[in-house]
Parts: structure tokens; sequence; C-alpha cells
């Protein structure tokens, strides 16, 4: 099974590279990433096979690595956000792909709003990948001025989530 720390090195060498697209595929993974004028960007959620029973020879895992372009279905734009103009502001951001949760829980109340003080080990929000909840900690101190991504919205990794005035 892949490891987010995994997925991430993939990525990052995807996006260093001049390959445009990758595809992974071991023990029901499956993983393909692929860019476009130099920008990663995940096409197809790892996705998680039910388990079926493997036949008793053994196989190399299959790898395809191309420079083809790949017809995929249109990405959404996402339109950039603008921060507030303040200056010294830090940024909290995710640290992988996958979707934002600002609760526990639908019934749950948020973890932070905007005017919340945070420590360095406050949870800020949850992100999603691959069935695994991931509590993100603010890693400084100091108020949330700005949430910029929406409950149960796709992030990528380094995406700011919140901006914070430190102390």
């Amino acid at each position: 099974m892949l490891k987010v720390e995994d997925i991430r090195a993939i990525i990052e060498a995807v996006d260093q590279s001049s390959l445009t697209s990758f595809k992974f595929k071991q023990d029901g993974v499956k993983l393909h990433i692929s860019k476009k004028a130099g920008e990663v960007q995940v096409v197809q959620q790892v996705v998680q096979e039910q388990a079926q029973p493997a036949p008793v020879k053994t196989e190399a895992p299959a790898v395809a690595v191309t420079n083809a372009p790949v017809q995929e279905a249109p990405v959404p734009v996402q339109e950039e956000v603008e921060a507030p103009s303040e200056e010294g502001l830090v940024e909290i951001v995710s640290p992988m792909v996958g979707t934002f949760y600002a609760a526990a829980s639908p019934e749950a109340d948020n973890y932070v709003a905007v005017g919340d003080r945070v420590t360095e080990t406050s949870i800020v929000c949850i992100v999603e990948a691959m069935k695994l909840f991931n509590e993100i900690e603010a890693e400084v101190n100091g108020e949330i001025v700005d949430i910029l991504v929406e409950d149960g919205q796709l992030v990528e990794y380094g995406q700011p989530l919140f901006l914070v005035r430190p102390n």
C-alpha cells in the first residue's frame, strides 16, 4: 500500500521531470498523474480496488510512464482567492492532496473560525487522503485571519488553507 509520503515523492518527481504523464498500479492501488505546462495535476485519485484472490505466480508490478498527451476529463479551474493585503501573515498549507474538512463530523462545530486564536499544536482541520483522516495542526501561534477553502473541497499539496496573523 502506498503511503502519503510516497505519493508526495512521486508528485514532486513528476513535477521536476519532463514527463507529462505517470501511471502506477500495484496491489489494487492505481495512481495516474499528468501535468500540463509544467503544472502537476492528479488526474485520477488513488483507488483501492476490492481485494480479489491473488494468483500464485508472482509478477512484477505494472508501471507505465509515457510522454504522450493523455486525453482526460477537463479539470475544473479554480479562481485565485485574494488574500488580505496585510503583510506578515502566515499561510497554513495542505501537506497532501485530499479533501478538506473543517470539522470532525458533519454534526460537530468547525475546528476554527476567523478570529480564533491558535497555538502550534491546535488542530485546524482534517484532510482526508486515501480514506485516512489526517488532523492538520496550525504549526504557528496566532489568530486565524481568513479561511481560504470550503468544507468538502478538494485541496492540493501545498495549497494555502488558512491565513494566520502570528503573535
